[in-house]
């Protein structure tokens, strides 16, 4: 009777034994209450493999910049910096109203274009705001904008949080018409926070949207890299090449504190070139070589959804795979 106990108990554990094996599992156990889980390697092989995203690369002729952040209030008013590749026209709505602005992007994807300089976006926010303004903007003048809402205006504050109307609300857009025609971003707008008496938060932008002729809208974002303390080969270069740099950086969205002192090291070769972004946390620090490995980013362990590279892999010359 014991002996056909014990039988009966051994063919169950190899049953067992054999179907965690098959459902590429391994369980092993120490002591009575210390399970251990091991997943075959195939599984993990699998499952970092993150969904490379298809992107168009598109010149952004617009760079907006605030001079003055420390300063700024809504009181003193505040400086903005227009750095922009062609010339262009920035609007200045104060006091716009938060629904109208978001309606107005809505209507530049299905019906009206905001595209012109004059009365563009005057027009779709149904002159909901409090006051205008308007400057012209040479291209690459980098020249510094005195912005103030009218004192005969009396306003101290928008109110408590949650506003309904945005400080500030500037607009680009091209002067010339004949250059609306080679871009395929046409506007850029940003949204600015004004500290006042009630809020008093430091200035800032605090969202950047990209309009495009075609009629669709982008939220511009920030890329996010790795800081390194070792000095680089680029900061002996002259200050009118890191002003350059500095000012295709800041289009691109790309802080210049983390894209000029690490933009060559990958964070875990520490030696190919930065290539790759991890979505949705936006941080760039792997290379070609490392972005398959990952499924969770390297730096703050978000899980990767997608990831798209910054520049096109180069192809193998077809003269050197011959002669080798």
């Amino acid at each position: 009777m014991a002996a056909a106990f014990l039988v009966t108990l051994f063919y169950i554990a190899v049953v067992f034994t054999c179907f965690i094996v098959t459902t590429g599992l391994v369980l092993g156990w120490f002591g009575w209450d210390v399970p251990v889980i091991l997943r075959n390697s195939e599984e993990i092989q699998f499952s970092t493999r993150a969904f490379k995203k298809p992107m168009r690369q598109v010149k952004n002729p617009f760079g907006l910049e605030i001079t003055t952040s420390s300063s700024a209030s809504l009181a003193a008013g505040m400086t903005l910096t227009a750095d922009c590749l062609e010339d262009s026209r920035l609007t200045c709505f104060w006091g716009c109203s938060v629904q109208k602005l978001y309606e107005a992007l809505q209507k530049h994807a299905s019906c009206f274009r905001i595209s012109t300089p004059r009365r563009a976006l005057e027009e779709a926010l149904y002159s909901d705001y409090l006051h205008r303004e308007q400057y012209f903007i040479k291209k690459h003048s980098k020249e510094e904008i005195y912005c103030q809402l009218p004192r005969d205006t009396e306003i101290e504050d928008f109110g408590p949080v949650p506003r309904s109307r945005y400080p500030l609300v500037a607009l680009l857009t091209l002067a010339d018409e004949d250059d609306r025609e080679i871009y395929d971003i046409i506007s850029m707008v940003s949204v600015i926070h004004i500290p006042d008496k009630t809020y008093k938060l430091p200035c800032r932008i605090l969202y950047q949207y990209l309009l495009l002729a075609q009629g669709q809208f982008y939220d511009l974002k920030q890329l996010f890299m790795s800081a390194n303390s070792s000095p680089s080969p680029s900061s002996k270069r002259s200050p009118a090449d890191r002003d350059a740099e500095q000012s295709l950086l800041e289009r691109a969205g790309l802080a210049r504190s983390g894209v000029e002192e690490s933009s060559k090291d990958c964070v875990m070769c520490q030696n190919g070139g930065v290539n790759w972004v991890l979505l949705p946390c936006r941080h760039a620090c792997l290379c070609d070589s490392w972005v398959c490995y990952f499924k969770q980013c390297p730096m703050c362990r978000q899980f990767v959804q997608e990831s798209f590279a910054l520049c096109r892999q180069k192809e193998p010359d077809k003269d050197m795979l011959e002669s080798s």
